[in-house]
């Protein structure tokens, strides 16, 4: 007797948890659809997802951005409306972080906020109830709260109605002009559309918020009690990509995902907004009108694509992927190098570098043309002697938001100068300064210096006045013309 009563609670938990699941984010009882792969699609190969193609995808829409730029990696359809279900919560949640000050303030939950249609997810809130704002945030997201969402749209602009206008406001400032919301949930209505593009456009704006992103990647979150219920911790319907472990496998875990927001019901098929960060790579990826664990499949497929894709450095890792090798003039014939100095780089300040985030091939052709991407400065001449560490010249990297980046370029190795090479104008000008005596010291070559233009005037007196007694001599000896007279 006990055995079949333990299996009979097992399979009401069973039956709770689907029946849960089927219907937390749907609009009508009708099932949702199940979108299948066309036959004559190609198979995907996991072991090479830069070959991604639309038709390996189950989504009737989809996209994939770059967070930090926006530009659009991978798109299949992104421009059809669609009804986004609760990914909706995404703008809800992100005005309420954005116009509400005091985060952990308690707010009351009204008698309208809890009015929600029977088959709405919800996180269970009563009318009356005194709840922090940030528990009504993260159960809004984690629960896909339809009653979260209202108590959002309330406490931030007095009622829904009002609310929602400042959501489509948000919408168009953003560049959303194919999007147009009537509640702040995604509940399904006609008039309750968006596209893939524009959702990611929307989640893109979150996603650079950072306490948007804290809720969007939590896995749980524990509301205190309150004064209509006990503490409880909630798990969000994103774990599939979140949690899971080489001790507790999951098919869909994706260690890289950082959330953020799910979505469902009969007339959008399931939803899901995706973002994951690998290596300073932040991507957002969107898919709409997929399946139920499709949504999972299609978003990793999109995320191994742009990871291929994409990559993200700093100025000096850009530097490194193709250094600076100078040749120096006056170098010593002992070196083997023959006078050629490899720059290290290295930041003067020890602020965070600025990313550069561009696809593989646009990170190649920027260190292959390094000098389009940063400005090079030399602060001397290459001639030898040159000391190692000593500094050759500078590298300034300007990044789109913020102030100039300054790195120093190093000689790599010491340089000797060449051993009977002249001294150089400075070398000169700096031994005459650092000699204690204003005067130069006596030597034969100052002693012809001083000495040699008086005796090159006198060298030119003596052979004047020698050419002038030549001449006084030849003059002597000519006879004088006589005058002589025929008679």
């Amino acid at each position: 007797m006990k055995k079949k009563l333990l299996l009979f609670l097992a399979l009401l938990i069973f039956v709770h948890c689907f029946f849960h699941d089927a219907t937390s984010e749907s609009a009508t009882s009708e099932p949702i659809p199940e979108p299948t792969l066309s036959p004559e699609a190609s198979k995907y190969d996991p072991e090479h997802p830069e070959d991604l193609s639309p038709d390996h995808l189950y989504a009737l829409s989809a996209i994939l951005i770059s967070a930090e730029t926006g530009e659009v990696i991978f798109e299949k359809n992104a421009d059809e409306l669609r009804f986004p279900a609760s990914t909706t919560k995404i703008l809800t949640v992100l005005l309420g972080i954005m116009m509400v000050d005091d985060l952990y303030q308690t707010v009351t939950v009204s008698d309208s906020a809890v009015i929600i249609p029977a088959d709405s997810s919800t996180m269970h809130l009563h009318a009356g109830e005194e709840i922090r704002f940030i528990d009504v945030l993260y159960g809004t997201m984690l629960l896909s709260g339809n009653d979260g969402a209202n108590v959002i749209a309330e406490t931030v602009s007095g009622n829904v109605y009002s609310f929602v206008n400042l959501m489509n406001e948000t919408a168009v400032a953003f560049g959303c002009d194919h999007t147009h919301f009537v509640n702040p949930h995604g509940y399904h209505d006609d008039q309750h559309y968006s596209t893939a593009r524009d959702l990611s456009v929307i989640a893109r704006h979150a996603m650079q918020n950072d306490v948007f992103r804290e809720i969007a990647s939590a896995i749980t979150w524990t509301i205190p009690r309150t004064n209509k219920q006990r503490a409880r911790t909630i798990t969000t319907k994103s774990e599939y990509m979140l949690s899971g472990s080489d001790e507790n496998p999951n098919k869909y875990y994706y260690p890289d995902a950082v959330g953020i927001k799910t979505g469902s019901h009969s007339k959008s098929g399931y939803c899901f907004a995706g973002a994951a960060e690998r290596d300073n790579v932040l991507l957002i990826s969107v898919v709409l009108y997929t399946g139920k664990r499709a949504r999972w499949a299609d978003t990793i497929k999109l995320m191994d694509y742009g990871f291929s894709q994409y990559m993200s450095v700093t100025p000096l890792d850009l530097y490194n992927m193709n250094p600076i090798t100078i040749e120096t003039n006056n170098y010593s014939t002992k070196d083997t190098n023959r006078g050629k100095i490899l720059l290290s780089c290295q930041m003067k300040d020890s602020f965070d570098s600025p990313r550069i985030v561009s696809t593989v091939s646009e990170i190649k052709r920027m260190a292959a043309n390094l000098t389009d991407t940063v400005l090079i400065q030399y602060v001397r001449d290459f001639s030898a002697p040159i000391q190692a560490g000593e500094e050759l010249g500078t590298m300034t990297y300007f990044p789109a938001r913020g102030d100039p980046v300054v790195y120093s370029l190093t000689a790599s190795r010491t340089v000797e100068r060449r051993e009977n090479a002249p001294k150089t104008l400075e070398e000169i000008i700096q031994e005459t300064y650092a000699d204690p005596n204003p005067f130069p010291s006596f030597s034969i070559d100052l002693l012809f210096l001083l000495l040699g233009p008086f005796l090159i005037i006198v060298f030119i007196l003596f052979l004047f006045t020698i050419v002038r007694k030549r001449i006084r001599k030849r003059r002597a000896k000519t006879p004088k013309p006589g005058y002589r007279y025929v008679k």
